[in-house]
């Protein structure tokens, strides 16, 4: 320990020489390095970070297709509403999509029918006039159990996908809500 103390403490004048050579070409490269060039070079590493993200979200295709549902129960029976949300980079198109409302023992009570010729990129369809993904059914007890079969099928990218079907057991509460998702699939 001692030793290294006295290596560290003797400076010789060929240290002393690169120690100043050192600092004159820090001193050089302080006055290249300007806050101009600095904030220039920000923007443009933002620029190309923003345009990567455009590129993974619009120019790769892709395919996320998710069904929300919310199941409500009321005084006179059970609400179900639904959103289609096209959250891929292209539009899906032949999209069939079919709830059923199903008791315990497995018979349909009710069913929603949906079918939509296509659904662009990046886009949702929910209950809006015309377009009617809003189920209810009158006169069901709301104190037994049911369940919400799901199922949905269209074409993406010139490919078929589906039909995936989902199962959710309602009844329980009075207000329920679903994500469904397809599987995320990068072409």
């Amino acid at each position: 320990m001692s030793r290294s103390r006295g290596l560290l403490g003797k400076v010789t004048e060929r240290d002393s020489g690169t120690a100043h050579v050192i600092l004159e070409k820090l001193g050089d490269a302080s006055q290249v390095v300007t806050p101009r060039r600095v904030v220039f070079a920000s923007i443009s590493a933002l620029l190309i970070a923003l345009a990567s993200l455009f590129t993974l979200i619009w120019v790769i295709p892709y395919d996320n297709v998710d069904v929300e549902i919310v199941y409500m129960q009321s005084g006179s029976g059970h609400i179900v509403l639904v959103e289609l949300d096209n959250k891929g980079s292209r539009a899906i198109e032949d999209v069939s999509l079919t709830i059923r409302f199903l008791d315990s023992e497995g018979l349909e009570i009710d069913r929603l029918d949906f079918y939509l010729e296509k659904l662009g990129a990046h886009s949702s369809i929910s209950n809006t006039p015309g377009e009617d993904l809003e189920m209810v059914v009158l006169g069901r007890s709301v104190w037994e159990q049911y369940t919400l079969e799901v199922t949905i099928e269209y074409t993406y990218y010139d490919g078929q996908k589906g039909p995936r079907t989902w199962n959710h057991d309602v009844g329980d509460w009075t207000r329920e809500a679903f994500v469904d998702q397809t599987s995320f699939e990068v072409f």
